[in-house]
């Protein structure tokens, strides 16, 4: 018996340490191919003369730069490596305005339709970047099968417009398309109670009401308005087409075919993409028997040193970039959360750091706990007693988004930035009627009459919505206060503004909200002027990516997918009933990310989405 349970304990151990060695080789195995693969490229990419850069549409822009997660998620995923952040890709675009090598731009819109939305703030900023390429004699030449408003947005500033013969663009103006859930609700027995502060609060709506109130209906009216208008101007501006012609396109035409864009003059040219490869190869004198013109990849671009260029700083005084990109959380947050702990210990550090000289906060969000936003508005405004704290607003920053934004000494946003939305709600359900038509139901032992006022088994008494609505209304009267104070106007105009309605940015510089229209460059070199620092400044990024460089998983991606076995997939057209779930889906999302430990938010309407 005892050699049988010995030889037993050492097949464990012998099984356990071979399958032991066996991960730990497979695991080398495949760090030493993916550093083989990194070590087999050059220092940088070579850039040959007379280049032209081809900047896909389809690339997935953020704000911040990938957690370390998300990293490991490009090696594996062709989609995810088409991901670069807004900061890479305008220091490229400057790159390129200075660089000699290159001669052009290839804006590639075959794929176009298939990106993951960039809000039109961001477009503003790359297109803005565009111009300068084409000002400093870069020829850009865009070619797509379909356009849209965002992707036609930006390949407008084009010197040539493309389009394939059986292709053509969708110019028919912007909507929003919220989803309503009070019918369901009602239907399966779930009841809801909103306590809210602002008339224009949109985003219980979806809980309460089967469409639009008059309110919500007149404030996104008017902010559809204004993003239109200046799609129009811009885009009007580059074609020279008159707004107005543009409007009467949306109105009567909306689906133009490929040789109607052409007669339109919203395109230069009707042609197949082997033309287009002729004309960029002419471009870049490439010789006839070669495949393709002479090119670089935006994002292979993106690791060019730029200090030959101008371009890269080195300096031991820092300008902080702290971006604050996704729905506003208590605690620490996962990625792609602000969570409001991990936001307030970044600008403890950079309070204390010498070597930073001002901080720049990047605010791409809706708002969301006002717990976890005034945790981080306290923090910005103790860093701003010390140093120049610029806040920069990214495709919106709107009612928590707003409340970090407070203490900050000067605020930027694009004229199509969203932003307002000052108002509070607290919002609870209870599944009494669910429960009892299957049979559940509940009894109540307590001490005191409120003890049991958490309860989901019933509905909230007057008593118990008197107490909710005194934490709601105290919490807007703060979150007034805030914005008077550091934006320096009286409270009552604040009252008048607030409501929870959103402002485009452009309305918002009007009454007070937003001190300069301007994007992420333009809040920097504030920034650096604040600090007195002149030229003599570095950026840094926070939050900081993970252990693993971007670097090394940009020049390996292609080559760890080839050895894992992972084939690129074509993108498919999206399903119009699907996108509707991945909607519903998304706002599911949103609700669990509801943590505050008051239970009361500080938010943009949940599905104000502007396609």
């Amino acid at each position: 018996m005892r050699n049988f349970l010995k030889q037993t304990f050492a097949s464990l151990v012998g099984s356990l340490l071979g399958l032991f060695i066996f991960c730990g080789v497979g695991t080398t195995g495949l760090l030493f191919l993916l550093f083989a693969a990194a070590s087999s490229k050059d220092v940088g990419p070579v850039v040959k003369d007379k280049s032209v850069l081809v900047f896909d549409l389809s690339t997935n822009i953020t704000d911040g730069k990938p957690s370390s997660s998300e990293l490991l998620q490009q090696v594996l995923s062709t989609e995810d490596n088409k991901r670069m952040s807004l900061r890479t890709v305008l220091e490229a675009l400057d790159k390129a305005q200075r660089d000699k090598r290159i001669v052009g731009i290839y804006l590639d819109g075959t794929d176009a339709t298939q990106a993951k939305v960039t809000g039109f703030a961001s477009l503003k900023e790359i297109r803005q970047a565009l111009e300068k390429c084409r000002a400093a004699g870069k020829k850009i030449i865009a070619y797509g099968m379909d356009w849209g408003e965002k992707e036609y947005y930006l390949s407008s500033v084009a010197d040539s417009i493309v389009v394939n013969p059986l292709g053509g663009m969708e110019i028919n103006g912007l909507s929003t398309q919220p989803m309503f859930y009070a019918g369901a609700l009602e239907k399966y027995g779930v009841g809801v109670q909103i306590v809210r502060v602002g008339k224009f609060k949109g985003a219980v709506e979806p809980f309460i009401l089967k469409k639009l109130s008059p309110e919500n209906r007149a404030q996104t009216q008017e902010l559809l308005d204004d993003v239109w208008g200046e799609w129009r101007a811009t885009v009007g501006a580059s074609r020279k087409i008159n707004p107005q012609q543009l409007q009467a396109i949306a109105d009567n035409q909306a689906l133009l075919l490929a040789d109607q864009a052409k007669a339109n003059r919203l395109v230069d040219k009707v042609g197949y993409f082997d033309q287009v490869v002729a004309d960029l190869k002419q471009l870049t004198n490439s010789d006839k028997e070669d495949k393709t013109f002479r090119q670089i990849s935006l994002k292979e671009y993106a690791e060019v040193s730029g200090k030959s260029l101008g371009v890269e700083r080195d300096s031991q005084n820092k300008i902080a970039v702290v971006y604050a990109e996704g729905e506003i959380v208590d605690g620490q947050g996962d990625d792609g959360d602000v969570g409001g702990d991990r936001f307030a210990k970044i600008f403890r550090r950079l309070r204390q750091d010498k070597n930073v000289k001002a901080v720049v906060l990047r605010i791409n969000s809706p708002g969301g706990s006002v717990s976890g936003s005034d945790v981080i508005q306290r923090e910005v405004r103790l860093t701003g007693q010390d140093k120049p704290v610029i806040v920069s607003m990214g495709n919106v920053a709107a009612s928590g988004g707003y409340w970090i934004a407070t203490d900050s000494k000067r605020i930027f946003a694009e004229p199509n930035t969203v932003t307002g939305s000052i108002g509070v709600f607290a919002q609870i359900f209870n599944f009494q009627k669910l429960a009892n038509d299957n049979g559940v139901t509940w009894d109540s032992v307590k001490t005191a009459r409120y003890a049991d006022t958490q309860s989901v088994g019933r509905p909230k008494s007057p008593g118990e919505l008197a107490i909710y609505q005194r934490s709601v209304n105290r919490i807007y009267d703060t979150f007034l206060d805030k914005v008077a104070q550091g934006r320096k106007l009286p409270k009552q105009k604040v009252a008048e503004i607030a409501q929870g309605r959103v402002w485009s940015g452009a309305a918002a510089k009007k009454i007070g909200l937003v001190d300069d229209i301007g994007g992420l460059d333009a809040a920097v070199k504030y920034a650096a002027t604040a600090a007195n620092l002149g030229d003599n400044w570095q950026l840094q990024e926070y939050p900081k990516g993970g252990n693993l460089r971007e670097r090394f998983f940009g020049q390996v991606s292609e080559q760890a997918r080839t050895v894992l076995g992972v084939d690129k997939v074509q993108l498919k057209a999206p399903d119009p009933l699907m996108s509707e779930f991945q909607k519903l889906q998304q706002e599911l999302a949103i609700l669990r990310k509801m943590n505050d430990p008051q239970g009361i938010y500080a938010r943009l309407p949940f599905n104000l989405k502007i396609e």
